[in-house]
């Protein structure tokens, strides 16, 4: 997936980029609605999200500023391991990217992204029940 505008860019991670993706999930208010992880699992995930980069379609990507390409976050699109019939999306900005609208960007792009797929399946986003940043985010896609 690549996309761009003038607010941000969602690309592939580079393999050197580990520290960047790693840094996002330092922070205790990003990770509070996510479920714990060691730094290993978190390189674990981000090996994954380069070699899903060649089996396609679905992988993690960064998001990027594009004015002086700070990494701002990441995003993927999956599916959805409770209901394979489903296509999830989901996003993770560093806190000093929030409400800026930019997870309602992220959110149209990836949906804009799945449809584009074109396999008939639904796209859903779950969030933690107290997330309420990420819930409007998604809500405000419509």
């Amino acid at each position: 997936m690549h996309y761009k505008n003038d607010t941000l860019i969602i690309r592939e991670f580079t393999p050197e980029e580990f520290t960047l993706f790693s840094a996002l999930f330092e922070n205790e208010n990003v990770t509070r609605y996510l479920p714990y992880k060691t730094r290993e699992e978190y390189k674990e995930m981000f090996d994954k999200a380069i070699a899903d980069y060649k089996e396609g379609p679905f992988s993690r990507w960064g998001i990027f500023n594009p004015v002086n390409n700070d990494c701002m976050g990441m995003c993927l699109a999956r599916t959805f391991l409770d209901r394979p019939d489903q296509i999830e999306i989901g996003y993770t900005l560093g806190e000093n990217y929030w409400g800026k609208g930019l997870g309602t960007e992220v959110c149209k792009a990836l949906v804009e992204y799945c449809l584009s797929l074109q396999q008939e399946k639904d796209i859903v986003a779950v969030t933690d029940p107290d997330n309420i940043g990420s819930q409007s985010s998604y809500q405000k896609r419509i």
